[in-house]
């Protein structure tokens, strides 16, 4: 039972750090890396007390790899071209 509060409470906490986090783009991130982990948590626990396979939880690992290589991946280009993570300079109506 703690567990699954432990775990209701790592998502709800992600999701409001998500959710406040609108200025960097490397926090909007890690935010979003940590639902992922919560997640995966929230997945293996729920596998493993329904007695399914545990073979879904490498596919959900391989779409979380490539989630984050793809975030890092921008967020190395908006360094690049813009010189900063603020998400305001993506703006296009914002000089």
């Amino acid at each position: 039972m703690i567990i699954i509060l432990s775990l209701i409470i790592m998502f709800v906490s992600g999701v409001v750090v998500f959710c406040l986090s609108h200025k960097h783009l490397l926090l909007t991130l890690f935010s979003m890396e940590f639902l992922v982990l919560s997640l995966y948590f929230m997945f293996f626990m729920f596998l493993l007390w329904s007695g399914c396979e545990i073979y879904f939880i490498l596919f959900f690992l391989v779409f979380s790899v490539c989630e984050g290589a793809l975030g890092l991946g921008v967020l190395v280009s908006m360094i690049r071209s813009h010189g900063n993570d603020f998400l305001s300079s993506l703006s296009i109506l914002s000089w």
